[in-house]
């Protein structure tokens, strides 16, 4: 190697650090077969760095009642649909549409959907029936977000998005309520 050539261990750590924003593609030199391996080393180490993905985020809203479980993702403004689904699409029986396997069965549906559309994260938003009905979610509401998690998407923030009223209509049942 000619002095022009010959290459110091420090002006290879300074290139490396360099050029770590962006993929080295200069081969260098070392003047010792020593050093030459360290930096060898160092180089393919920076040249393996992973590529940073960018995470494309949804919303994920689950509406939970004692009837049926509904799973629609959208996007973060909630104007465009990703996938919808419903827990009686995937069972027979009426009364298995609000069971947590058709809620699951549903998920997985969706996932799949919401995948090939490019998503890797949720926000979910669980609804029950609220105003003058249920407040709490059914029983599928649990086992879709269950099933969205195992499916592979990073999931951000649960929220329970049930409308609560705070001046309310009349609940049904007449002056003397529901008699039992």
């Amino acid at each position: 190697m000619s002095e022009t050539e010959a290459v110091t261990e420090e002006e290879v750590k300074e290139q490396v650090s360099e050029t770590s924003s962006e993929a080295p593609t200069k081969t260098v030199e070392a003047t010792s077969e020593s050093s030459e391996a360290a930096t060898e080393s160092v180089v393919e180490a920076k040249t393996q760095t992973k590529k940073e993905v960018k995470e494309k985020w949804g919303i994920a809203h689950i509406y939970s009642s004692y009837n049926n479980t509904i799973i629609h993702i959208t996007d973060l403004t909630g104007a465009e649909t990703a996938s919808i689904s419903s827990g009686g699409v995937h069972v027979t029986a009426d009364r298995y549409e609000s069971s947590p396997f058709a809620a699951m069965k549903a998920a997985n549906a969706v996932v799949e959907a919401a995948k090939t559309k490019g998503f890797t994260a949720l926000h979910i938003k669980v609804r029950a029936v609220g105003g003058v009905g249920s407040r709490v979610p059914g029983p599928g509401a649990q086992a879709a977000i269950r099933a969205l998690a195992r499916g592979g998407f990073k999931i951000g923030r649960i929220d329970d998005v049930t409308p609560i009223p705070h001046d309310t209509t009349r609940r049904k049942g007449g002056k003397r309520g529901r008699r039992v």
